[in-house]
């Protein structure tokens, strides 16, 4: 088990002994600048029930489940000195930078700003929300497969509380050997209705980039972060030029009730003798319902989640997902998956979190059909 059990098990120990914790530590004022420290520690174990492909990746952990540490990520974040912001993240599990990047706030409004360094490319509501606070444990196959995540580069920000239009131009990731392709990014929110526990979400984003080495694959896990097998895979697909994705996403916020979705649409642009162009499209459709009828908030054009009304009942939560992609075009053979995806989490306290899911998957792929079942578990230790 690649799980470190003695610093899992201190940072829980640390969670259930203190009071109520906030979000970051204080560490200090340096320079002008207030500095506070957060961190994300995620443990999973994935049961697979697999049909066709072997999903267990781990033989150490038997034949058919897989368990580890998720993320361990460590964040130190600065206030100042005047309108500027900055932030040094890193994920220990993973060996990769996350946000490291300065922020400056223009006339000192949070909602317009100028961006440089490692940062959240402007495309994809789920990748942009917070990681804690995802719904599911796995996020879709349109964000893990279609998503720009963080690249270096800058980025100008403009907006209010309904609505905000961002711009970036952006190259590499951080970490060596990671993601390459430098590219643009464009994303549009509106909400036309904005009050405490009633929001209407709308956004549009369009990302378009250079590919590496002009070769580029598209391929997706069923909803099992841990699986070692993609069952819809596009191979690799050869003499590309550049990558465009259009995306559609929308929520709703009614008290209790959160409906989310997004659609992508990934055009490859291909060149030489039998390179035709490809298309792949996937989105997903989800509902979340607080048992314990807590809502949401909403800012910088994203779902923001609170604590629980009652830190010791926690705050309850179930959700279903449907999930779709579709990675055949001509005589790209990818295959198509669908996926559902039912799950409880519970928010306990101020610094824990426990996800259970269950994901059924129907598959097929050069006409062979792949349908397998998992059961997926995450505790969760933020601060």
């Amino acid at each position: 088990m690649k799980l470190s059990r003695n610093i899992l098990a201190v940072a829980l120990l640390g969670a259930i002994v203190a009071p109520a914790a906030h979000a970051e530590i204080a560490i200090d004022v340096i320079g002008g600048s207030e500095i506070t420290f957060e961190g994300l520690v995620q443990a999973d174990y994935n049961k697979f029930n697999s049909d066709v492909a072997n999903l267990n990746a781990d033989a150490p952990d038997g034949t058919d489940a897989d368990q580890e540490l998720r993320r361990a990520e460590l964040v130190l974040k600065g206030k100042g000195p005047g309108n500027i912001e900055w932030v040094i993240g890193y994920d220990a599990k993973a060996d990769k930078w996350l946000d490291v990047n300065a922020k400056y706030k223009l006339g000192g409004d949070s909602n317009h700003y100028l961006q440089l360094g490692q940062f959240k490319q402007p495309n994809s509501l789920e990748e942009l929300s917070s990681t804690k606070n995802n719904d599911f444990i796995s996020k879709a196959m349109v964000t893990n497969t279609f998503a720009v995540a963080r690249r270096l580069g800058a980025g100008y920000t403009f907006g209010t509380n309904d609505y905000s239009l961002t711009a970036s131009y952006f190259g590499r990731e951080l970490t060596r050997n990671l993601a390459h392709g430098s590219g643009y990014g464009l994303r549009g929110t509106w909400a036309p209705i904005n009050d405490k526990g009633n929001v209407l979400h709308l956004g549009l984003s369009y990302v378009n980039f250079d590919t590496d080495a002009d070769t580029l694959r598209y391929r997706a896990r069923p909803d099992a972060d841990l699986a070692g097998a993609r069952l819809v895979d596009t191979g690799n697909l050869t003499n590309t030029d550049r990558v465009s994705t259009i995306g559609l996403e929308s929520f709703y916020v009614h008290g209790p009730l959160k409906l989310q979705g997004e659609y992508m649409k990934s055009d490859v642009s291909r060149y030489g003798t039998n390179s035709d162009d490809f298309s792949g499209t996937s989105g997903y459709l989800s509902g979340v319902y607080n048992i314990t009828g807590e809502t949401w908030g909403y800012k910088a054009g994203v779902p923001t989640t609170g604590l629980p009304d009652d830190p010791a009942t926690g705050m309850w939560q179930v959700g279903l997902r449907y999930d779709t992609m579709d990675l055949d075009d001509g005589r790209v053979l990818g295959g198509q998956m669908d996926t559902v995806t039912a799950g409880v989490n519970w928010y306990w306290r101020s610094n824990f979190k426990f996800m259970l899911n269950y994901v059924k998957a129907t598959s097929d792929r050069r006409g062979v059909s792949d349908d397998p079942s998992i059961i997926e578990g995450r505790v969760q230790f933020f601060w």
